[in-house]
């Protein structure tokens, strides 16, 4: 008896749905966890054909996948398993694993059903497939870009082939981008194939968590892949005298804190932002398009070079001849033997290590602050910070 009491409670708390039938396919027992995935009472399928659960096609044949094994013994399901659909009470479907054994019972056959609700994990294999569907869309376009950058490289080099000079600076160039290129591509890419692998192996544990973990990872990446071929865009813009250059009148300080909420989003753990105008005015006479993406891109720097609990600095003055904008941090630093190359398109210092970055940055932004008519300085030393000053005249 104890025994019997012990196996109806290990039905009844199952976390799986146990169904029985008879040999014609009447419902004699559901546990409470097939109950609740089926959404029916208990009394309102006892007694009633096992199709009742069951979508067609399926709900049609299943009278005659019994009848087929009494006469052929032929087993389709019954020991093997295999995916189905269900048929709730409420006419939705959905997916489970079905695994049926065959028991002999007081002179008589009993099918028993066992049932594994597959809804979360198809759920899953559906988002990540939207995700590698996403993914393959992004790493499709941005690599069409990047043919195109690469396309105007070469031309560029073809063109200067004229000149001993020409030749030589342009063969630096290659040999920096292919050097960035395959080391900047290379690790988020290996980051999206582990994530992606991982995920299949979490999807079989239903471990939701680490499947958000490693999609994280991967749109991570490819917003790091997005924001180097958005360099390269703009690179290539400016060597073809596409950037456009849009003067009209803004409030400096409305930009600059438009700038520093952004930023400060990105920011290491504890860093902080200081940000302080000096000048009895505000208003200037300027492209606010490419100023605020020349001080983002220095801020970013001032963030990517510096350590967690440090301070950035970020000043505006405006005053009756000039107009100054300055971004100071306390990180690395620049080599003075390397500083003279700083703008170079390419160029990373060598005491960057494994920081990320294309070397694109500073040769975009001089450039944009010279459409302006503007000048950039820079004053560094290594492991005592950088300080970078955009200079204006006032128009």
């Amino acid at each position: 008896m104890d025994k019997l009491k012990l196996l109806n409670a290990i039905i009844d708390t199952a976390i799986d749905g146990i169904i029985t039938i008879d040999n014609r396919g009447i419902i004699e027992s559901m546990n409470p966890a097939a109950l609740k995935l089926f959404g029916y009472e208990e009394d309102e399928v006892k007694g009633k054909n096992i199709s009742v659960l069951m979508p067609e096609p399926d709900k049609s044949s299943h009278d005659g996948y019994i009848h087929r094994y009494q006469h052929t013994g032929e087993k389709r399901i019954i020991g093997i398993g295999r995916e189905v659909f269900g048929l709730r009470k409420n006419g939705t479907t959905f997916p489970f694993r079905l695994a049926v054994s065959e028991v002999e019972y007081e002179d008589r056959k009993i099918f028993t059903g066992f049932i594994h609700d597959l809804s979360k994990e198809k759920a899953a294999e559906e988002r990540l497939l939207k995700y590698t569907e996403e993914l393959e869309e992004k790493v499709k376009d941005r690599t069409q870009n990047l043919e195109v950058v690469i396309s105007e490289l070469e031309k560029a080099r073809d063109e200067a082939s004229h000149s001993l000079e020409k030749e030589k600076e342009l063969n630096q160039l290659k040999t920096r981008f292919v050097s960035m290129a395959s080391h900047e591509f290379r690790t988020p890419l290996s980051s999206v194939q582990l994530s992606a692998s991982l995920i299949e192996k979490y999807l079989q544990k239903d471990d939701r968590s680490n499947i958000i973990k490693h999609t994280g990872k991967i749109k991570n990446s490819v917003g790091h892949l997005t924001g180097i071929l958005n360099d390269f865009l703009s690179l290539e813009k400016l060597e073809a005298g596409k950037t456009e250059i849009n003067f009209q009148h803004f409030d400096l300080v409305k930009v600059s804190e438009d700038i520093i909420e952004e930023m400060q989003l990105i920011s290491k753990q504890n860093q902080l932002i200081v940000y302080q105008h000096t000048g009895a005015t505000s208003k200037v006479f300027m492209d606010p398009t490419l100023l605020k993406s020349a001080v983002i891109n220095l801020v970013s720097n001032a963030i990517k070079y510096s350590g967690e609990n440090t301070f950035i600095e970020f000043n505006t003055e405006v005053n009756e001849t000039e107009i100054y904008v300055t971004v100071k941090d306390n990180g690395i630093g620049i080599p003075l033997e390397e500083q003279k190359n700083l703008f170079e398109p390419f160029f990373r210092a060598h005491n960057t290590g494994n920081i990320p970055g294309t070397g694109l940055g500073l040769n975009i932004v001089k450039r944009y602050i010279e459409l302006m008519g503007g000048e950039v300085i820079c004053q560094s030393a290594q492991n005592k910070g950088t300080t970078i000053s955009l200079i204006f005249k006032r128009a």
